[in-house]
């Protein structure tokens, strides 16, 4: 990449505050952005596959996802370089802000209307590469535009929208039972305004001509590669997010199914047990985005907070796998909401701190968005053949999430191997 020594730095100088109108209108986004994601991911598009296929529902959405997350893995470093490098006079951030979200309402749609599992996947697919490619650029708002001081504080607040947006997504499921295209379509038009508002309040600048090398085929696999005996900490934070995703993912993508074939209930009101149970762990995020994110903050350290909400998430999943009755699940699910909020509010602040360029503040965060893109990915290849282990209906869910307990135990513990932050 070739550089201008007299360009300023991409990152904001070292201000006591960044506004609170932007700080409002990123959160507002970030809880859109997720809302007309996290919505079929969590409720709306495994009520869709097991409505078209209710006999192979496990595998068919195991396809969709994996996909849909392939692309999505692809798309965000992808479209994050893109915004780096885009010299348009509306800005570099804006144009992919909100032209991502209009193609994922475009995919959403399709998908709301598809007839079969292949166009399902093919909407599915398309909505992934639009909502990602504003996901990569929402992401570089971080350190584009806020000072170090403030990150965790804001990265606990970002992290609340997102279980703020799993929590309204299940109550519109629940509330639209029985209209899809309106489950798929109405998040996604809430997405839309929601970045729209962040657009209008973005003081966004484009980049400077000449500054980036052409982005050939060779820049685009380089986006993928990150040096780790350059940049060995932003590595070992990918790594470690990676796992604990993992562990995440096995509760988001099959809590669904758990609720079908544990607890008794079908297509028509799963919606409404998984909105009881994301409210309750929604109010443990809050207690362990807020506590987590201005303790970090105060105490100037991440790394205990990732360790702590790791033994939190393995003990919750552990809870789970064993979950008797829906009230059993209700409480794994408070455990789960506590561990999921200190994580969400001190890792992406842990994740700024070591990037390894500042100017390449998006692509490097796409890269690090492959640690949650990948997890949809490959946590539904690999459940098939877990849940198929000593059962003749595919449905060990004990196993699952015990795996997911693991692996998420594992993710946090090797946070310690980041060096450059405390």
């Amino acid at each position: 990449m070739t550089t201008v020594e007299s360009r300023p730095p991409a990152t904001v100088p070292d201000v006591p505050n960044a506004p609170t109108k932007l700080i409002a209108a990123m959160a507002l986004a970030m809880f859109g952005t997720y809302l007309t994601i996290l919505t079929p991911v969590i409720v709306t598009l495994s009520i869709r596959v097991a409505q078209i296929a209710p006999d192979g529902k496990a595998a068919a959405l195991g396809t969709v996802l994996s996909v849909g997350a392939v692309l999505a893995l692809i798309g965000n470093p992808f479209f994050g370089a893109m915004s780096d490098r885009t010299t348009s006079r509306f800005g570099r951030r804006r144009p992919w802000l909100i032209g991502g979200m209009l193609l994922g309402f475009a995919g959403l749609l399709i998908v709301a209307t598809g007839t079969t599992i292949a166009v399902l996947t093919a909407g599915w697919a398309l909505a992934q590469l639009g909502v990602n490619a504003t996901l990569a650029t929402l992401f570089a708002l971080l350190p584009d535009q806020i000072p170090a001081r403030q990150r965790a504080k804001v990265s606990g607040i970002l992290g609340l929208m997102t279980s703020a947006a799993i929590l309204g997504g299940t109550a519109l499921a629940a509330v639209l039972a029985g209209h899809t295209l309106l489950m798929f379509a109405v998040p996604a038009v809430i997405g839309i305004a929601t970045v729209a508002l962040l657009v209008a309040v973005l003081k966004d600048r484009p980049a400077e001509k000449g500054h980036f090398a052409p982005y050939r085929f060779k820049e685009f696999l380089n986006t993928f590669y990150v040096d780790p005996r350059r940049h060995p900490d932003f590595v070992w934070n990918i790594v470690s997010r990676f796992l604990i995703w993992m562990g995440l993912a096995s509760v988001t993508t099959y809590q669904a199914y758990l609720l079908i074939d544990r607890f008794g209930y079908t297509t028509d009101t799963v919606a409404g047990g998984i909105l009881i149970a994301t409210l309750v762990s929604t109010a443990g995020l809050v207690v362990g985005s807020s506590v987590g994110g201005t303790l970090s903050d105060r105490l100037g350290r991440r790394k205990p907070f990732v360790l702590g909400a790791g033994l939190v998430l393995a003990v919750s999943l552990a809870l789970i796998a064993f979950a008797g009755s829906f009230p059993v699940f209700l409480a794994a699910s408070l455990i789960y909401g506590v561990g999921q909020g200190v994580y969400l509010a001190v890792d992406l602040a842990l994740a700024t701190d070591v990037l390894p360029d500042p100017d390449d503040a998006a692509k490097d965060m796409g890269v690090l968005n492959i640690a949650n893109a990948l997890p949809q990915s490959l946590v539904p290849i690999l459940a098939s053949p877990i849940l198929a282990i000593g059962s003749s209906d595919n449905s060990n869910y004990s196993l699952l999430f015990l795996c997911g307990a693991v692996v998420a135990l594992a993710g946090s513990l090797l946070v310690r191997m980041v060096r450059g932050a405390r």
